[in-house]
């Protein structure tokens, strides 16, 4: 996504066309390749070839959700900051899930004390609150 577009609830989600467009379709189709060669001609060497394509797509699959959920870890603790050091803040910081802290960042700093209690209150999912900004906060960073 370009950085000098606006960001909006309609436009924040990111496309890494290296994992989205070839990483996943190319393992996926490896693995169907696999999968229907081992059907039609079953052998241990077909066999290998399933696992082979398996641990690939698995961990494509898996090293994309380990860098998603440490910066899921390092938002939420920026946000937590974030929330506990605006000016005129006296309240606890309130208990959230990690989802809402990450759609929270989106939410400008007049508008994050009132929209993180009112999360909290009514357990807010995170596209609820995305939709619940008003004042946008890009983000460009996630991975």
């Amino acid at each position: 996504m370009p950085e000098n577009k606006p960001q909006s609830f309609a436009n924040h989600a990111r496309w890494d066309p290296i994992f989205h467009f070839f990483m996943l379709p190319v393992s996926a189709l490896l693995l169907l390749w696999a999968l229907a060669h081992a059907i039609r001609h079953f052998s241990h060497e077909a066999l290998a070839w399933v696992v082979a394509a398996l641990l690939i797509s698995l961990i494509i699959f898996k090293a994309r959700m380990y860098a998603l959920k440490v910066q899921d870890r390092v938002i939420r603790l920026e946000e937590r900051l974030r929330l506990a050091n605006l000016p005129g803040r006296d309240v606890a910081v309130p208990a959230l899930t990690e989802g809402q802290w990450v759609a929270l960042r989106f939410a400008s700093d007049a508008e994050l004390p009132h929209l993180a209690e009112k999360a909290a209150a009514s357990n807010l999912s995170p596209k609820q609150i995305k939709q619940a900004i008003q004042s946008w906060r890009a983000d460009f960073f996630r991975v």
